[in-house]
């Protein structure tokens, strides 16, 4: 009976309703664990797509182009008297009835079932190299993976290119989106856009299985109706139509002869060229020269020899014509994809702080270190998902013992577990327990820390936890081992033809003056 449109349209608003109550009583369950709420959040996605795809099929079935609704409901639904709409009415109910008594089974059938085991399943989510990271957290509980992001690949990109610098990974996660750095000659290549077409597809594939709840397709749509606006007014930093950085940097007024613009040096003229859609190639001398025709030469007058090259393509015959639409399209596209990317690292700023922090951690760490931190975090894991099975009962919060059981209270006192010590240097980070404190003085985050006031991490520096501290302590160091070295000026001894006792210093000056 669910063949016809009109009960293929009850049976989809059915569902409709069915799949809200379910979303909604998901969302209302309060997770264990972060694993746990990033399956709840990827739960209701996917509850969420099927109410989208069921709201397009009630769409096609209202818009009825091929009038099977309309004709139904003049078949089933009208009449021109009450009788005869009673008595199609009551045919229609026989129908029914005649249909169930040849399919007991049917009235049985239902999808309620189906939909409830919508909130048992548990999502696949793909993680590879270090955002499947599982870290510890606090006292021994397991933070969901997806924690970090995994830029290596785009980082082996970023330093084998030419608009790219050597540096450590960890400096490359810190500056990612400071894209205003890279030259403009080197944005509009097709190895940079092949570059940012990368980070994109990580980045958004990132964000939908951390944050499947985020609508990555309407913060794009927003910001492209902004950036044509911005676009438009000329607005958008370091790209704007009107004029760019590098025709603001030289002013040819300024420049009465060619050997003042080759003292510019070759790459800066280079820069020069490119953005006024000059050639840029040739010599120091030959670069100048071609500028140095702006001074006198308005840009549209000058010979096209001078200009360069426009890629074609296959389908224009007229590349001369069109090549200024083409590159300005190029720009515009390259510009809109840098705003995208900045957008996307404002939603995952935190996560590149703790890829960040990561990267320097790893940094302090030995192999045999991290091989032990990568098995006790196995090991975790495993506790973890046994855990979940059985509810442990935890009122006071204890931290969890190597049984995945809460340790007893007498331990837990015994340790001084509820004691807090906070570390300024380690940016008022919070460490419970003294055992926990002490350790930290030799942890990465402290030796970081130490690092950036200009510090050496030494015994003299245990138990002090206050950056004014740290410093003037240092100072007094320095300031006693100044006093400690030999400084021969004063205290390298000299006597003259009369037996008298003089330092270094004042013996030179006496000297030079002639009294001895």
């Amino acid at each position: 009976m669910a063949s016809t449109v009109l009960e293929a349209t009850r049976a989809a608003h059915e569902d409709l309703e069915r799949l809200e109550r379910l979303a909604v009583r998901e969302l209302q369950r309060d997770p264990a664990n972060a694993r746990d709420r990033l399956f709840q959040s990827h739960r209701v996605r996917h509850m969420l797509d099927l109410v989208v795809s069921t709201s397009d099929k009630l769409v096609e079935i209202y818009e009825d182009k091929d009038s099977a609704r309309k004709d139904e409901i003049n078949t089933h639904l009208t009449a021109p008297t009450q009788s005869l709409l009673f008595n199609k009415y009551y045919e229609r109910l026989k129908e029914i009835r005649d249909y169930h008594r040849r399919n007991p089974s049917a009235r049985f059938i239902s999808t309620t079932d189906d939909y409830e085991e919508l909130l048992k399943e548990e999502p696949v989510i793909e993680f590879t190299g270090e955002d499947c990271f599982i870290p510890l957290e606090g006292f021994g509980g397991v933070d969901a993976f997806g924690r970090y992001l995994d830029l290596h690949e785009l980082y082996n990109e970023f330093i084998n290119s030419k608009f790219g610098t050597p540096m450590e990974y960890s400096a490359y996660v810190g500056c990612f989106s400071q894209t205003e750095k890279i030259l403009q000659s080197h944005k509009k290549t097709r190895q940079y856009r092949e570059y940012l077409e990368h980070i994109l597809e990580y980045l958004t594939s990132f964000l939908y299985r951390t944050e499947p709840l985020q609508d990555v397709e309407k913060i794009f749509a927003k910001l492209e109706s902004e950036f044509e606006e911005r676009w438009a007014n000329g607005d958008v930093p370091s790209w704007g139509n009107k004029s760019t950085v590098e025709e603001a940097e030289i002013d040819l007024d300024y420049y009465s002869m060619v050997e003042e613009l080759v003292e510019l040096g070759p790459e800066k003229l280079k820069q020069a060229l490119a953005a006024r859609g000059l050639k840029s190639g040739g010599t120091v001398q030959q670069r100048a020269e071609r500028l140095f025709l702006l001074k006198h030469t308005p840009l549209e007058q000058l010979d096209r020899k001078h200009f360069a090259k426009v890629p074609r393509t296959k389908d224009d015959s007229n590349a001369t014509s069109n090549g200024k639409n083409f590159k300005d399209d190029l720009k515009k596209e390259i510009a809109l994809m840098e705003v995208k990317m900045k957008r996307l690292c404002e939603l995952l700023d935190e996560v590149f702080v703790r890829t960040k922090e990561n990267a320097e951690k790893k940094l302090t760490l030995t192999y045999e270190e991290m091989e032990a931190e990568r098995e006790e975090e196995e090991v975790q894991a495993d506790t973890e998902s046994d855990d979940e099975e059985q509810q442990i009962y935890n009122p006071l919060k204890l931290p969890m013992g190597w049984d995945g059981k809460p340790i007893p209270y007498w331990l837990y006192k015994l340790h001084g577990l509820g004691q807090e010590f906070k570390c300024e240097i380690c940016g008022n980070q919070s460490y419970w327990g003294r055992r926990a404190y002490e350790r930290h003085f030799k942890e990465w985050r402290h030796q970081h820390g130490m690092r950036c006031l200009g510090i050496p991490n030494t015994k003299n520096f245990n138990e002090i936890t206050s950056i004014d501290e740290a410093k003037g302590l240092w100072e007094k160091i320095q300031a006693r081992q100044g006093l400690s070295k030999w400084r021969p000026d004063l205290e390298e001894e000299y006597e003259d033809q009369e037996g008298n006792i003089y330092n270094k210093k004042t013996y030179t000056d006496l000297q030079r003056q002639g009294l001895i």
